[in-house]
C-alpha cells in the first residue's frame, strides 16, 4: 500500500523550513523533506456540508472552504479568489480556508497564466458567493420565523430585528439543499462596489504562515514509501534524438544506485532521454555523471542564436509568409505614396525561466489510477499528452498539485511529468524524476530569441498615416495546446502569446500586424511562456519605436503618445474588461510623467524615460505607464537604474498588499529583462546552465519603485505580469534621454551601449 508522506529529518518531528536549511547547511548536502500534511480536505462528511456550487462548501462549524483551480506560485491567489467568494457570501474572513483541488473535469480548463487568474473567475466566484448568501438567508429565514425580506447577511451569520443566526448553525440546523444551474448562476446580481467589505481591504494572505514556517508542500517535498529517485540524462537535442547505447558500467559499484532506462514515449514530449534510478537523490544525481549514453542527434545539433535571427529575418523578408493579427485595408498604397517613412528593427535574446525549484515530478500507479505529484500551471494541456504516453484514457491519470517555487510561465508545460510517468511505468515502482540546474535549463521551454521590423508612413505634419509591424519568434502555443491558436482572415492559424502587444491602441492611421513563427526556433527547441509572454518583447519594439519617431518629429514623448490615445475607432475600448480604452491609457501616462517629474532638468549622464503599454491582452487589458530613471556610466557602460515610477489602472483591486507586490516583482522581472537576462543558443543548446554565467538582477541593483494605482470601480484584470512590459521600452528610452544613444536589443548590456554610443 502506498501512503504519503513526507521525510523529515532525525530528530526533528516537525522543523521549520528555516530550521531545515539551517541543518542543511551543518549536515552537507543532504536532501531531506519536511514533515508537513500533505492534503487539506474539507472537514466532515459530503452529507453535512452546504455547497451550493462546486466551488465552496460550508461546514456545521461555520468553515467556508473555497475550492482554488489555480496554482500558487507566490501571488496568493488563493486569498485573491477566496476574497471574491466570501465578500459575497458574507462570510467571517477569520472562518475562510482554501484548497487547491486535483485534476478533474468538472473544474472546467485549469491553467494559471496570463494573468487571467482573477479577471477569469471573478464574475463566477462573485456569484457563486451571492448564490450562497441568497440560500442561507432564505434559510435563516426559516429557522427564525420571519420574512426573508426583514433578515440581512453579515460576517458569516443572517441578522433578523432583535436576533441572529450563525452560518454554521444554519447550516447544522436548517435544510439547505438548494443548488443553482448555470443560468441561475448568471442571472443572480453582485454588489455594487460600495456595498463590498472585503474586496479592496488590506489582509494577511492565507498561505503566509505555511510559507514561513515550512509547511507548505512544494513539489521537492511530496514523497511516498517505497519510491525511487531518478535523474535524467538530457539529449543533445529537443528533438530528433536516440539512444545509441547506455554505459553504466561506473554507476554500477556506486552504493543505491539501481539502473538507467532509455524511456520509450509514445507521445514524443521527451525523445532520447535516460532516466538513471536510484534508491536516494544524491545517488542518482552521482551515477548520472557516470552513466555514459551515446546518442544518435537530431538536425538542429550545430543551430547558433544568430542562425534563429537570420532565420526570422529570412521570414519577415517574405510578404508572403505569416499570419495577419491586424490588416487595415491600404497600408500598402500609403507607403508607396508617403513622402517621409521610418523603419527600425528590435531584437530580443533567448531568456531561460531559472525557476528556484527545478522541475520535478513524483509519478506511481495505485488502485488502476495513476497519479503525478507535481506543481504545474495548466493540468488540461498535459493531461492528455500523458494519457498518449501511458497508453491510458485521461480518466485513469490525476495530477495532484503541489505549491511551485517559482514557475513564470515554466510550469505551463507540463511536459516534465511525462519522463516521470514514463518511467514509473517501467518500473513498476513510484518514482520521483528531480532535475539538476543544469538539467532543468538544458530542459527548459525558453522564451524564443525574437526579431521586429516596425515601419510608419508619416502624413502631413507629424500625423502618423500608416503603420506596418512584422515580428518572428518560435511559437509557444504551437506545441503544447495548438487548438488554442485563433486563425487570420484567410484562415491561417497564429500564436496571440507570440503577438499580443503589438495590436496596441494608439491611433496611427491604418495599421498592419504580421506574426510570423520562427520554425527553426520550433525545431531547435520547445518555445515556451516566460512572464509576460509576447507582450514582453512586442512592447519594447513599440515603445522604443514610438519614441524614437517622437524624436524624428522633434516632439515631447509624452505629448506624442499622448496625441495618438484619442480613443477613436476600436480604440474606444468596450465592456466589460476595456472601458474607456485608450483614454484610461493616456490617464495612467499622464499621471506617471507627473510623478516622475517629466520635463525636469537632469543631471549630466541621467536620463528619464517613459514609456506605456496596456498588459498583454486587449480583452483584458491592464493600463499602465512606467518612468526610468537611469544613469550611464560613458567609460564603462554600465547602467544604473535609479528609480522606477509606475502607475497602473487594473480596474478593481481584490487583495491590495498582493497586487502591490505583484507590480514590483514585475517590475523587478522587467528591469532584469533589460538589462542582464538573455543567453545564446550554441550548437542546438543553451550556452548558459547554471547561475553562475547566467545573469540576474541582483539584490544591490534594486532600484527605488513607486507605484500608484488608479482608482477605479471597473472589473478587475490582471496583475502578474502586465508591469513587465513597460520596463524594458523606459530603461531603454532613458538610456537615448541620457546620452543620445539608442539601444535596440536586449538585454542591454555595457558593451552595447558603448558600441552605441560611439556610433551617435
Amino acid at each position: 500500500m502506498i501512503s504519503l508522506s513526507a521525510h523529515g529529518l532525525r530528530g526533528s518531528a516537525d522543523p521549520t523550513r528555516r530550521g531545515f536549511l539551517i541543518t542543511m547547511l551543518g549536515a552537507g548536502a543532504m536532501l531531506g523533506y519536511p514533515q508537513s500534511n500533505l492534503a487539506a480536505p474539507v472537514a466532515g462528511k459530503p452529507s453535512d456540508l452546504f455547497q451550493p456550487t462546486i466551488w465552496y462548501g460550508i461546514e456545521p462549524n461555520g468553515t467556508v472552504t473555497v475550492n482554488i483551480v489555480r496554482a500558487e506560485m507566490g501571488q496568493h491567489v488563493g486569498t485573491a479568489l477566496a476574497r471574491v467568494v466570501a465578500d459575497e457570501l458574507e462570510a467571517d474572513w477569520e472562518k475562510v480556508k482554501v484548497v487547491t483541488v486535483d485534476s478533474d473535469p468538472k473544474w472546467g480548463t485549469m491553467i494559471t497564466g496570463g494573468s487571467w487568474s482573477v479577471w477569469q473567475s471573478f464574475p463566477v466566484l462573485s456569484r457563486a458567493g451571492a448564490a450562497g448568501r441568497i440560500a442561507l438567508v432564505e434559510e435563516a429565514a426559516k429557522l427564525l420565523s420571519v420574512s426573508p425580506q426583514r433578515c440581512s447577511a453579515r460576517n458569516g451569520a443572517v441578522h433578523a430585528p432583535g436576533r441572529s443566526i450563525s452560518y454554521g448553525e444554519i447550516v447544522a440546523r436548517g435544510n439547505l439543499s438548494r443548488t443553482y444551474t448555470q443560468e441561475q448562476l448568471q442571472s443572480i446580481p453582485m454588489k455594487r462596489p460600495a456595498e463590498r467589505r472585503l474586496i479592496g481591504k488590506e489582509t494577511l494572505a492565507l498561505d503566509v504562515p505555511s510559507k514561513v514556517n515550512g509547511k507548505g508542500i512544494y513539489g521537492l517535498d511530496v514523497a511516498v514509501d517505497g519510491m525511487i529517485f531518478g535523474r535524467p540524462k538530457v539529449p543533445p537535442t529537443r528533438y530528433g534524438s536516440k539512444v545509441i547505447s547506455i554505459d553504466d558500467s561506473a554507476a554500477k559499484h556506486l552504493p543505491g544506485y539501481l539502473r538507467s532506462i532509455a524511456l520509450d514515449d509514445p507521445s514524443g514530449t521527451v525523445p532520447g532521454w535516460v532516466m538513471v534510478c536510484a534508491d536516494s537523490f544524491t545517488a542518482a544525481n552521482r551515477a548520472a555523471d557516470l552513466v555514459k549514453v551515446k546518442w544518435q542527434s537530431g538536425t538542429t545539433t550545430n543551430v547558433s542564436e544568430q542562425d534563429l535571427q537570420n532565420r526570422a529575418a529570412e521570414l519577415i523578408a517574405d510578404p508572403k509568409k505569416g499570419a495577419a493579427f491586424v490588416h487595415d485595408p491600404g497600408v500598402d498604397e500609403i507607403f508607396r505614396s508617403a513622402a517621409r517613412k521610418m523603419e527600425r528593427t528590435y531584437t530580443t535574446a533567448t531568456v531561460m525561466h531559472f525557476a528556484l525549484e527545478p522541475v520535478n515530478a513524483l509519478a506511481f500507479e495505485k488502485d488502476g489510477l495513476f497519479e503525478i505529484h507535481t506543481g504545474n500551471q495548466w493540468q488540461t494541456a498535459i493531461l492528455p499528452v500523458l494519457a498518449k504516453a501511458l497508453g491510458r484514457s485521461e480518466e485513469k491519470i490525476v495530477m495532484r498539485s503541489s505549491l511551485l517555487g517559482g514557475a513564470f510561465g515554466r510550469r505551463l508545460d507540463g511536459d516534465y511529468a511525462v519522463p516521470a510517468a514514463l518511467a514509473a511505468k517501467a518500473l513498476g515502482k513510484p518514482l520521483k524524476m528531480v532535475c539538476t540546474r543544469a538539467d532543468d535549463m538544458r530542459f527548459d521551454c525558453p522564451r524564443s530569441a525574437s526579431r521586429q521590423v516596425l515601419r510608419i508612413a508619416w502624413g502631413d505634419g507629424n500625423r502618423i498615416a500608416a503603420m506596418d509591424h512584422q515580428a518572428a519568434a518560435g511559437w509557444p502555443t504551437a506545441h503544447i495546446a495548438p487548438t488554442f491558436m485563433p486563425k487570420d482572415a484567410n484562415g491561417i492559424p497564429y500564436d496571440l502569446f507570440a503577438i499580443s502587444g503589438a495590436d496596441h491602441w494608439y491611433t496611427v492611421g491604418a495599421q498592419r500586424v504580421r506574426a510570423l513563427r520562427n520554425d527553426l526556433a520550433d525545431r531547435t527547441f520547445r518555445p515556451g511562456y516566460l512572464r509576460s509572454v509576447g507582450a514582453g518583447w512586442t512592447s519594447w519594439a513599440v515603445e522604443s519605436f514610438l519614441d524614437e519617431a517622437a524624436h524624428e518629429a522633434r516632439v515631447d514623448s509624452v505629448a506624442f503618445r499622448l496625441g495618438l490615445l484619442d480613443g477613436a475607432g476600436r480604440n474606444a475600448g468596450s465592456p466589460p474588461n476595456s472601458v474607456g480604452g485608450a483614454r484610461r491609457q493616456a490617464a495612467v501616462l499622464t499621471r506617471c510623467a507627473q510623478k516622475a517629474g517629466w520635463g525636469a532638468a537632469m543631471p549630466k549622464d541621467v536620463g528619464l524615460g517613459i514609456a506605456s503599454t496596456f498588459g498583454q491582452e486587449r480583452t483584458m487589458p491592464t493600463w499602465i505607464a512606467c518612468a526610468a530613471r537611469v544613469r550611464v556610466n560613458r567609460t564603462t557602460g554600465h547602467v544604473k537604474v535609479e528609480k522606477l515610477t509606475l502607475v497602473i489602472d487594473a480596474g478593481t483591486i481584490i487583495h491590495p498588499d498582493s497586487a502591490r507586490a505583484q507590480v514590483e516583482g514585475a517590475a523587478l522581472w522587467g528591469l532584469t529583462l533589460a538589462l542582464y537576462e538573455g543567453t545564446e543558443f550554441a550548437k542546438g543548446e543553451p550556452k548558459d546552465t547554471n547561475l553562475d554565467s547566467y545573469r540576474v538582477l541582483r539584490i544591490g541593483e534594486v532600484p527605488e519603485i513607486e507605484i500608484e494605482f488608479l482608482p477605479s470601480t471597473e472589473g478587475p484584470v490582471g496583475l502578474g505580469e502586465p508591469a513587465t512590459t513597460a520596463v524594458a521600452p523606459a530603461i531603454g528610452n532613458a538610456i537615448f534621454a541620457a546620452t543620445g544613444a539608442r539601444i535596440r536589443h536586449t538585454p542591454i548590456r555595457p558593451e552595447a551601449v558603448l558600441a552605441a554610443l560611439g556610433q551617435r
